[in-house]
């Protein structure tokens, strides 16, 4: 409801199923009985909470925040953009944190055994804040596609992973974005799981050349919208957030 007392509907037929047999994973994992709701007590809704102290300078450029010997190897890129709610007002002082593969599509994790190389130079992990106008910007290197488990020979498309904090941790939020152009991003039956095809180009982040910093990095332009028919999708939030 906005502030002038007016309902916005929300449409659920933009979220994923959780079950989705084309991502062999949600057959297994996805819930077989109807969810429960339960309340929620005052510390799980007022914390803990976060301010700009919390973070360290170096959190929001991922090109430098692990640097051993030399910056890491890939192409240098800035994603920007704008946390919204459904009617395109700024949320301000939400903190997100990012992670995603290197450059070669590996991730810097015991568990990622794919055949890319660890880039010792580049832990794929960063966290910024929006500012009082709903803003957010972080560099990075432009992750690189790999192949995955769910089928002989499936690619996931470049991707960012998403977590967006509100006031406390229980109003956490997780999408991935991609990258405008990408022509992986039909295959991936991650992405098709979504059944709204202006839904799913939502999750696409486009190119920007007004923000691009000339023979240095590429400038993505990645805009966030929580609730409304406008809504980013969110995976773990498939009743609508």
């Amino acid at each position: 409801m906005n502030a002038r007392g007016n309902w916005f509907i929300r449409d659920r037929g933009i979220q994923p199923p959780a079950d989705h047999p084309q991502y062999k994973s949600t057959v297994l994992r996805a819930p077989k009985k109807s969810l429960l709701s339960l309340q929620q007590t005052l510390s799980e809704k007022t914390g803990p909470v976060f301010g700009h102290s919390d973070l360290d300078p170096l959190d929001d450029d991922m090109i430098r925040n692990a640097v051993v010997d030399r910056e890491p190897i890939g192409e240098r890129t800035i994603v920007h953009g704008y946390v919204l709610d459904q009617n395109g007002r700024p949320v301000p002082h939400t903190l997100l944190e990012v992670w995603q593969a290197n450059a070669g599509g590996r991730y810097r994790h015991v568990n990622d055994n794919t055949i890319a190389e660890i880039d010792p130079n580049f832990s794929g992990f960063g966290r910024c804040m929006t500012d009082e106008n709903g803003y957010y910007s972080f560099r990075t290197i432009r992750p690189g596609p790999y192949p995955w488990r769910n089928s002989p020979n499936e690619w996931r498309p470049a991707h960012i992973h998403y977590s967006l904090f509100g006031e406390a941790f229980t109003t956490r939020l997780i999408t991935q974005m991609y990258f405008e152009g990408d022509p992986l991003i039909p295959f991936c039956p991650i992405v098709s799981s979504i059944p709204d095809e202006g839904a799913r180009q939502r999750l696409v982040a486009k190119l920007d050349l007004e923000e691009t910093i000339p023979m240095d990095a590429l400038a993505y332009r990645f805009d966030i919208v929580l609730r409304g028919r406008r809504s980013t999708p969110f995976e773990n939030r498939m009743e609508g957030n």
